[in-house]
């Protein structure tokens, strides 16, 4: 590659993107980014709920680490593809985007665009105990579709890739029945 030329680009996803990316991409498996943990602590205003009744989604908060999906975009639509991301990830400002260095699970060191959030934003519930995030999650409903539904689908990514999240298991169990 010369100076100057295009590269592919690497997303990180620990959420959605894992299973809905929404992108097209060349390769993808899975990782883990360190520094960062996968966490309930974003009230969602649009995509999972709205100002009145907000939902809650992931963010990458500080610490510990995140397994998670990293994907290879070819370096012809990395332009397209951030402009996409940053259109559904930046929506309301609650995450900022930010290039890490991610391990993949074959061993190779990739840098990966991902949002992590940002906790002097409104938004930002931090941890919450789990009566709320279950009300929180029960009541959300926003432009891209019912809350419990967004975390019934992570959970099931996250099992599928042999990663154990019990407060996300028990999340959506909690969702599965009916509110009283």
């Amino acid at each position: 590659m010369q100076a100057g030329e295009p590269s592919d680009l690497w997303v990180f996803g620990y959420g959605s993107l894992m299973w809905r990316p929404g992108f097209s991409f060349v390769e993808r498996g899975p990782g883990r980014l360190r520094g960062y943990h996968r966490s309930l602590c974003v009230l969602s205003h649009v995509h999972r709920g709205t100002p009145e009744r907000p939902g809650l989604v992931l963010g990458l908060d500080r610490g510990g680490s995140c397994r998670g999906m990293a994907f290879r975009v070819a370096a012809a639509e990395a332009a397209g593809t951030l402009a996409y991301l940053r259109e559904r990830e930046q929506v309301t400002a609650v995450y900022v985007e930010r290039v890490l260095g991610v391990t993949l699970d074959d061993g190779r060191r990739i840098e990966a665009v991902t949002y992590l959030v940002d906790r002097r934003h409104p938004q930002y519930a931090g941890r919450l105990p789990e009566t709320e995030l279950v009300r929180l999650v029960r009541q959300g409903l926003g432009r891209s579709g019912a809350n419990p539904d967004y975390v019934r689908h992570t959970h099931d990514q996250l099992v599928a890739m042999g990663i154990p999240d019990p407060m996300l298991a028990r999340l959506a169990a909690a969702c599965a029945v009916p509110s009283p």
